[in-house]
C-alpha cells in the first residue's frame, strides 16, 4: 500500500465515546448504548463519521469494562446485543463508521477462561494465562519476578486455589492472556471476526504493546528505589508480539475494509511504530503514542496549587518527533487525550479563556497530518473535576496507588490528593455536560460519576446556540479539514515546523497541491513574530476577528490562532 493511497480511515474524523459517561437514555446513571443513537445527529451535525466506543462487552466493572468476563455479549449497565446491532446500522444510515475497543491483553477474572484456568495446574485453560511459582528469598516465598504493576505494586497476585500467581500489569482482577498459546489467539481471533460479522469498521487495540512477555522471568536490575521495578521493557514492545499481529491480520482483518489503532502508550519510538504500522508490515494502520500528553510540569509541581504550565519547546519536539520520523512510513492518528489522560483545557489550555485557548489547541492539532479523534467533552472544553478526597475518585489505580503510598507508607494525603487531582484518568470520565440541568442533562438521576459543578457554563445546549462558542469552532475546523478544496492538503500534505525555536508560538506549513501556514500563541500573552518566505493568500480560519496579515512583522494576540493559504516568494 502506498503512503499517499486513499483510504476511508485516513480521511474519516474521529471521535472517542467513553460509553459510561456519555449518555444515560433509561435514568439509571449509566451511559448507554441508546444514548449514543440518540445523540448520533449531534456528532454527525459536529462533522465526526468514525465513532470509537470503549469496551462494551459483559464485565464486572473493576475498570469500566477494561476486563471483560463475556467478549460476546453486552453488558446490561449499557444494553443489548439487539441494541448494538441498532447502533451499528442507525450509525451506517449516517455514513459514520464505527470502531470498538478490542481487549486483547487480560481479561477480568470473572470470564469462564480464567475461572477454569485457576482450578487447577493440569486444567486445559490453565496456559491460558501466565502462571508461576514464587520464589524462596531468605526463607519467605516472595513474588516470581520484582517487576512492577502499571496500578501499582506487583504484576503478580498469588491465587491461594493452586498456590501460585497470575501474572497481572494491571489490576488484580485482570489477569494477563498468554498470547504464546496458539490456542489463545484463535480464540481471540474468532472473537474478533464475530464482531466486524456483525458490521463493526475496525478496532482500537488496547494495550497491544504489551501482549508478548520476557520468557526468562528474571527480576529486573533497574536502578530504583521501588520495591517493585519499573521496568516496562520486560512486557513492552517485544519482538515476539509483532508475529501475533502478522498472524492476526493474515487470519482476520485482511478479509474486510477496516481500519485498527492500536494502543502503545508512552516512550515508544517512532521506529517501534514503524514496526507496528508500517505500510508493508501487515500488522495494524496505525497506532497511538502519548509523548504529547505530558508536556507540561504536572508530574514536577512543587505544590499541588502551583500553576500548570505547558513546556511549549517540548511539546513542539514530540510533534517534529512523529509527524516527520512516521510521514512517507506510516500513518498517525492525531489527539489531544482520550479516557486516560486529564482534559486537555486543564493540561494545555487556560480554563478563564476556554474559547480562546481551546480553539487554538483544535487549530494547532487537527490541522496536522494523520487520523484526528476527538474525545467526548472536548469540543466544549470540558475541564479537570475539583477533586478534595479519595473518596471522589472512581478510578482503581488510583486507590491502588493511594494505599500504598498514603495508607503503607507516610506521604501525606492531602498532598497526594492534590497532585492526583491533575493527572487523574478520572477527569476524563466525568459526564459529558449536555445542558444547565440537573446532572449537566446527562441523565435524570444521580450518575454514576461525579458532573463537574461547571456546567451551567460549559455545556453542549448552550454552545449550540452561541455562534461564537467553542463548539461552533471545531465544527468549522472539522469542516475545513474534511470538506474544503484543501482536504488533501489536510489529509496527505507534507509537515514541516516553522518558527522552529520559538518558545510561546507553535507553527507549521502543510504542503501537497497548496501550501498552508497555521499558526498558534499558546499563552496569554501578545507576540510579534516573523515569518520568512511565504506571503498570505487567503486567511482560511482565525478565532479573532480577521485583520490584515502580515507574515514579515505578525502581531499574534493571546491563544490567537491562524489558518493561511500562502504562498512561497
Amino acid at each position: 500500500m502506498s503512503f499517499l493511497e486513499r483510504k476511508w480511515w485516513k480521511e474519516a474524523i474521529g471521535y472517542q465515546i467513553y460509553l459510561r459517561s456519555f449518555y444515560d437514555s433509561n435514568g439509571d446513571g449509566i451511559g448507554d448504548i441508546n444514548g449514543i443513537i440518540e445523540k448520533l445527529d449531534y456528532l454527525k451535525d459536529l462533522g465526526v463519521d468514525l465513532l470509537w466506543i470503549c469496551p462494551f462487552y459483559k464485565s464486572p466493572m473493576d475498570d469500566n469494562g477494561y476486563d471483560v468476563s463475556d467478549f460476546y455479549d453486552i453488558s446490561p449497565d449499557y444494553g443489548t446485543m439487539d441494541d448494538a446491532k441498532r447502533l451499528i446500522s442507525e450509525a451506517k444510515k449516517r455514513g459514520i463508521r464505527i470502531i470498538a475497543d478490542l481487549v486483547m491483553n487480560q481479561t477480568s477474572d470473572e470470564h469462564e477462561w480464567f475461572m477454569e484456568s485457576r482450578k487447577s495446574v493440569d486444567n486445559p485453560y490453565r496456559d491460558y494465562y501466565i502462571w508461576q511459582k514464587g520464589k524462596i528469598v531468605d526463607g519467605k516465598e516472595v513474588e516470581p519476578t520484582n517487576w512492577a504493576s502499571f496500578f501499582g505494586g506487583s504484576c503478580w497476585q498469588k491465587d491461594e486455589i493452586t498456590g501460585e500467581y497470575y501474572m497481572k500489569i494491571f489490576s488484580k482482577k485482570m489477569p494477563d492472556l498468554n498470547w504464546a498459546n496458539p490456542n489463545v489467539r484463535k480464540s481471540m481471533f474468532d472473537m474478533a471476526k464475530f464482531w466486524l460479522d456483525l458490521g463493526i469498521d475496525g478496532f482500537r487495540v488496547d494495550a497491544v504493546a504489551h501482549i508478548a512477555r520476557s520468557k526468562t522471568f528474571e527480576d529486573s536490575t533497574m536502578e530504583s528505589n521501588d520495591k517493585y521495578k519499573p521496568d516496562w521493557r520486560k512486557f513492552s514492545n517485544l519482538p515476539e508480539l509483532h508475529d501475533y499481529l502478522k498472524e492476526f491480520n493474515q487470519a482476520v482483518l485482511k478479509d474486510y475494509d477496516v481500519m485498527t489503532v492500536g494502543e502503545v502508550g508512552g516512550g515508544a519510538l517512532p521506529m517501534e511504530a514503524i514496526d507496528y504500522a508500517g505500510l508493508n508490515r501487515d500488522e495494524l494502520n496505525m497506532v497511538f503514542n502519548f509523548d504529547h500528553n505530558w508536556c507540561n510540569n504536572v508530574w514536577n509541581l512543587r505544590d499541588p496549587n502551583e500553576k500548570v504550565v505547558t513546556n511549549l519547546p517540548h511539546l513542539k519536539d514530540m510533534f517534529e518527533k512523529w509527524q516527520t520520523n512516521l510521514y512517507g512510513k506510516a500513518w498517525n492518528p492525531i489527539y489531544w487525550l482520550n479516557h486516560d489522560q486529564p482534559r486537555v483545557m486543564s493540561q494545555y489550555g487556560n480554563v478563564e479563556k476556554r474559547v480562546l485557548s481551546g480553539s487554538m489547541l483544535a487549530t494547532a492539532l487537527y490541522f496536522m497530518w494523520g487520523t484526528p479523534f476527538i474525545y467526548q467533552g472536548e469540543e466544549i472544553g470540558m475541564t479537570n473535576y475539583p477533586f478534595k478526597t479519595i473518596e471522589d475518585f472512581n478510578d482503581v489505580s488510583v486507590k491502588n496507588s493511594y494505599h500504598l503510598v498514603c495508607v503503607e507508607g507516610n506521604e501525606d494525603k492531602d498532598r497526594y490528593i492534590g497532585f492526583t487531582a491533575h493527572r487523574s484518568r478520572d477527569n476524563a470520565r466525568t459526564p459529558v455536560q449536555w445542558k444547565n440541568a440537573p446532572y449537566g442533562g446527562f441523565s435524570n438521576v444521580v450518575p454514576w460519576f461525579h458532573v463537574n459543578p461547571n456546567y451551567p457554563t460549559i455545556n453542549v445546549e448552550d454552545e449550540m446556540k452561541d455562534p461564537n462558542s467553542l463548539w461552533h469552532y471545531y465544527k468549522k475546523v472539522l469542516n475545513l479539514r474534511k470538506h474544503s478544496s484543501y482536504k488533501d492538503t489536510f489529509v496527505y500534505g507534507t509537515y514541516k515546523q516553522v518558527l522552529r525555536d520559538d518558545e510561546e508560538i507553535y507553527g507549521y506549513v502543510r504542503k501537497n497541491k497548496d501550501t498552508i501556514l497555521v499558526i498558534t500563541n499558546f499563552f496569554d500573552i501578545t507576540k510579534t513574530v516573523s515569518v520568512d518566505g511565504f506571503s498570505v493568500e487567503e486567511v482560511l480560519l482565525s478565532n479573532y476577528e480577521s485583520e490584515d496579515v502580515n507574515l514579515e512583522s505578525l502581531t499574534l494576540r493571546p491563544y490567537e490562532s491562524l489558518v493561511l493559504k500562502v504562498k512561497t516568494q
